[in-house]
């Protein structure tokens, strides 16, 4: 029987293979996550704040303001740090997480 440690070996070689397999200009998202080594936690993490600052957008929407600076520096200092906010903000763009809310910061960075 196999030990545990060459079956964790093993499996971490087939992740690298399926990570070169991966369509980059379909899933740049997952990639990144599988990149960066994320758990299923920290991309929870990073979806939640997502959705709290994609419904801090609409609200300021809502009141008619039309920068939202203060939701791109909140994704930046609460962004996990193995990632990049640039990166990942392009990323999460491309594969169409949270397109509203990505083309803001897009615009912001530019």
């Amino acid at each position: 029987m196999e030990s545990l440690e060459t079956r964790l070996e093993t499996l971490e070689y087939y992740q690298k293979l399926l990570l070169q397999m991966i369509d980059s200009q379909r899933f740049p998202f997952y990639k990144l996550v599988m990149e960066r080594g994320l758990t299923k936690r920290e991309v929870d993490e990073l979806f939640s704040l997502c959705d709290k600052l994609n419904l801090q957008l609409e609200e300021q929407k809502a009141q008619g303001l039309v920068i939202y600076t203060d939701l791109l520096t909140q994704f930046a200092n609460q962004l996990n740090d193995k990632l990049n906010a640039n990166e990942t903000i392009q990323a999460m763009s491309k594969q169409g997480m949270y397109p509203l809310l990505m083309k803001e910061f897009i615009s912001l960075l530019k």
